[in-house]
């Protein structure tokens, strides 16, 4: 009796982990997440040719690994590009399908005014100006009409990122493997520790890092201008920048005086936000620094008025 009892128990048990594996992987997406490969140039970045269901959303990589359709090298004739170069603000992640993202909500915006239309996602978790700076050096402008930098408050301080333990490199051995390492271990971390929603070189004093960052940007300006292509800032915030009440982020006048002097032209959303009510401004974040849905498409409509504005 207890033997068939205990067979029985271990076929249950065994059926569910299989429904369970089964549900996760066929509802959820999870056990074949978005893979990343390392970088000598920018340290790390997606592997190309990547295209799979997230959390119901759509995600997906080119050959470039830009979160982008397929694109020519050379662009077509009549065709205006733009190439953005972010984080995971303009990344948009798991959380975010492909067709909401930053960069393709500006494509359709742009769409139609114009009759051809690229705009492409260069962009990971966790990456600094300095890894944007180390993908330009890698693959170049691809002939863009314009280059777009999203650069958050958390930026102005981030040292370019190695990617060590960042991402996924490797496929999990199993979608509930992937459920508890990836997103319930951590979870249960966050609850017991305290985080930062900058992190920091602490080796370093934070006048240097932001030095050191100018220095980054200065590079790319050199790098897009000697093409003969506008460079442009898309300025997103942090959520403390705004909540309770809005308040000046370290570094951002310092910031914003050094692109007055080098003459970028800047989406400025933090000053745009600031205007909101809070209930409003709290809608447009999921967490300390990531934008909603909301949040993306406004930063979205602000960029496409700038670049009405000029032309």
């Amino acid at each position: 009796m207890r033997k068939s009892l205990l067979i029985y128990g271990t076929c249950a048990a065994i059926t569910s982990l299989i429904a369970i594996e089964g549900g996760l992987r066929l509802a959820v997406g999870l056990g074949n997440p978005p893979l990343v490969i390392a970088d000598e140039e920018m340290g790390y970045r997606f592997k190309p040719n990547q295209k799979l269901y997230r959390f119901g959303n759509r995600v997906e990589y080119n050959q470039f690994s830009q979160r982008s359709e397929p694109i020519e090298p050379q662009k077509s004739q009549g065709t205006f590009r733009i190439l953005m170069l972010g984080d995971s603000v303009l990344n948009g992640g798991n959380r975010t399908d492909q067709g909401k993202t930053i960069s393709e909500q500006l494509e359709a915006k742009l769409s139609k005014e114009e009759e051809s239309v690229e705009v492409l996602n260069a962009s990971a978790n966790s990456w600094g100006i300095g890894n944007q700076l180390g993908y330009l050096r890698k693959f170049g402008t691809f002939e863009s009409d314009v280059v777009i930098l999203q650069i958050g408050t958390h930026d102005l301080l981030q040292p370019t990122s190695t990617g060590k333990n960042l991402a996924q490199t490797e496929k999990p051995p199993s979608a509930i493997s992937e459920a508890i390492f990836t997103y319930i271990l951590p979870r249960l971390r966050g609850w017991l520790a305290s985080s930062s929603a900058v992190k920091v070189n602490a080796a370093k004093p934070l006048d240097m890092l932001f030095q050191e960052n100018l220095e980054r940007l200065d590079a790319i300006a050199r790098l897009v201008r000697e093409q003969n292509i506008p460079l442009y800032i898309l300025y997103t915030p942090d959520r403390r920048d705004l909540l309770p009440t809005p308040n000046e982020p370290p570094y951002k006048t310092q910031f914003f005086q050094h692109l007055a002097a080098s003459n970028i032209p800047i989406t400025d959303t933090h000053n745009a936000w600031s205007k909101l009510p809070p209930q409003t401004a709290k809608s447009y974040f999921v967490d300390s620094v990531h934008l909603s849905l909301g949040g993306q498409q406004s930063a979205a409509d602000l960029l496409f008025q700038q670049l009405r504005e000029n032309n």
